[in-house]
């Protein structure tokens, strides 16, 4: 809900620093894998209990994860590398939910499984609506230049980063925040769901 208005005020300074590493010689694919290695870490960070870590961690991933479309579009897009972007945004945003599950599986483990499984659920109506919409050519920079098309919703990105966030600075409150969120994820997918309905169905 939030990425379409957050999109131009971030994506003038990340072109800039895009253009600037991409001329230092780094590959797009470079820095989504290093933005991957910092989400991994930050999961890491939270088994650890080590929270204020993970967050400084989590926020460095989603700047590489902005920063790689930044250099990709200085150095070129390729259609690997936004394949590249999206399976290590997933690995991401399953990493943080597993890390307070193995945190206290007893405590977590429900609305840890809940809240995976929401996101399981979202991702498949989000690429299965990328995948008609790549058939019917349709095009969208409503969440800036990607590989994919990119539907809106309840709950996009933004509001994901600042989901895990919370969790890292109130992980007492691990239950009820995974339980809500996931209820709204599945919201979003269901909202997709009848878009896709309105827009693919057979006349």
């Amino acid at each position: 809900m939030l990425d379409r208005h957050i999109r131009p005020l971030i994506d003038p300074p990340l072109n800039r620093i895009g253009g600037q590493i991409a001329r230092l010689g780094f590959s797009a694919n470079a820095v989504t894998l290093a933005g991957l290695a910092f989400g991994i870490a930050a999961a890491v960070a939270i088994v650890a209990q080590a929270y204020v870590v993970a967050v400084l961690l989590i926020a460095a991933s989603r700047l590489a994860d902005g920063l790689d479309g930044a250099v990709a579009r200085a150095n070129g897009v390729s259609d690997f590398g936004g394949y590249l972007d999206i399976t290590c945004d997933y690995v991401f945003y399953a990493a943080i939910p597993l890390a307070f599950v193995i945190l206290d599986p007893a405590a977590h483990g429900v609305a840890g499984a809940f809240l995976l499984l929401s996101f399981y659920v979202n991702a498949g109506s989000f690429l299965g609506f990328s995948i008609l919409a790549e058939r019917r050519n349709m095009r969208t920079d409503s969440h800036g230049v990607k590989s994919l098309y990119f539907t809106g919703g309840l709950l996009e990105g933004t509001e994901t980063i600042a989901f895990f966030i919370a969790l890292c600075l109130l992980p007492g409150w691990f239950v009820p925040l995974a339980y809500a969120f996931a209820t709204l994820c599945l919201v979003t997918a269901i909202s997709r769901v009848l878009l896709a309905w309105k827009l693919f169905r057979p006349e």
